[in-house]
């Protein structure tokens, strides 16, 4: 690789931590060049020189396009669906009992697959307790694309494939909708009115200085499957800044591939990349 192209992928990498905080790994070249291609598309800007574009970007122009292109959303329904089980098992049946409201926090939304299928669960616990739990769900993402697509709530979906898990009925949340250019088994899913009340969508980088929460306002946390574009630092500082919103006695789901750094001594595992809040951090 030239020199003149690693200076621009160190400018990309350079402005993508300034805005985000996400750190690009040194192999990720191909993907950046990729990346720019599209990012002249997006700012229809294909002509340009993208040096120049990624000046104006620094002076800020552009910056939501920037992010938007640069940002990983890779999702689907009840990923790692044991966390859904435990929330459904151990955690939903205790505000089933006492009445109270459940306050969830989604930290990585991406397309919305997550916080759905974090009601989705909240709805199935109901059934099971015979008891409406009711929820307030906040679900943030630094990329206003996918908070749109999220809000919006369509979906490919094969039905073929396994992407629910077998004690959750798909046509129960959502609608099927007709779309011929769709291929063999796909087709088009539109989440239903009831699933889409309580969940409130909003761009948040987890990489600002303080998030717009009050301390212990959640009961439980989802940050998966974020923290591994961060570096080690700064993950370390995100998960204090979550770890004060979380009630003691609250639960945080991290990803398979994440860990709760410093907070160790501050929360008990029960399970895979589950951990109850035991106290606050100092």
């Amino acid at each position: 690789m030239s020199n003149d192209i690693q200076d621009l992928h160190k400018k990309v990498k350079d402005i993508l931590y300034s805005l985000t905080g996400i750190t690009l790994a040194d192999n990720k070249d191909i993907m950046i060049a990729n990346r720019l291609e599209k990012l002249k598309r997006n700012t229809n800007n294909n002509d340009c020189d993208i040096n120049e574009l990624l000046k104006e970007i620094k002076n800020g122009k552009y910056v939501s396009e920037f992010i938007n292109t640069f940002t990983t959303n890779k999702t689907h329904f009840f990923r790692e669906d044991f966390h859904f089980e435990d929330l459904r098992d151990r955690v939903l049946p205790e505000f089933a009992k006492s009445g109270k409201e459940i306050k969830m926090y989604c930290s990585a939304a991406s397309t919305g697959e997550e916080p759905y299928s974090m009601k989705m669960t909240i709805e199935e616990a109901s059934a099971i307790t015979q008891k409406q739990i009711n929820s307030t769900i906040i679900a943030t993402d630094i990329d206003t694309n996918v908070l749109q697509y999220a809000a919006n709530g369509i979906y490919r979906f094969q039905k073929s494939s396994k992407e629910f898990p077998s004690w959750i009925s798909p046509q129960k949340y959502f609608k099927k909708r007709i779309n011929k250019s769709l291929i063999g088994d796909e087709v088009l899913i539109k989440v239903k009115d009831n699933l889409k009340k309580d969940i409130n969508f909003s761009k948040m980088n987890l990489n600002d200085d303080t998030y717009p929460f009050d301390n212990h306002q959640f009961d439980v946390v989802f940050c998966r499957n974020v923290l591994i574009y961060f570096s080690a630092q700064d993950q370390n500082e995100i998960l204090k800044k979550l770890f004060r919103l979380l009630k003691i006695g609250g639960t945080l789901y991290l990803g398979h591939s994440e860990n709760p750094h410093d907070l160790i001594n501050y929360v008990k595992r029960i399970g895979q990349n589950i951990f109850i809040k035991t106290k606050d951090f100092d």
